[in-house]
């Protein structure tokens, strides 16, 4: 069974900064993309960042410039920065990854459990 863990999310005031990590439970044969989305209340769920394996970083346009995702292979984890935090960016924030846990497996999306990030003064 696969299980992701985030960790991270909490309280900041606006232009406060958090690191969001996301823990995958078990190693996979091949990771093709890790990433993050956020799901406001009443709001669709948004793609925030993500990183394949190979290639470079995408983010939305509403955190480019102020998130950075990162992704540590050996610890089968991956990262959010978010700095210049703004009253825009509360959410729940779901880490997931695409891959697959065996060669003979279909590729599959994993979703973690979501932290809240709340930005208030």
């Amino acid at each position: 069974q696969v299980q992701l863990v985030e960790s991270g999310g909490g309280l900041v005031q606006p232009g406060g900064s958090l690191r969001l990590s996301c823990a995958v439970s078990r190693s996979f044969v091949s990771t093709y993309v890790m990433g993050w989305y956020r799901q406001a209340p009443g709001d669709e769920r948004e793609l925030v960042a993500s990183i394949p394996s190979i290639g470079g970083p995408n983010y939305s346009d509403s955190v480019q410039g102020r998130f950075t995702i990162s992704r540590d292979n050996a610890r089968n984890t991956v990262y959010l920065q978010m700095n210049s935090l703004k009253p825009d960016d509360p959410a729940v924030y779901y880490c997931y990854v695409l891959g697959k846990v065996a060669w003979s497996s279909p590729s599959q999306t994993y979703w973690g459990q979501g932290t809240q990030v709340t930005v208030s003064s």
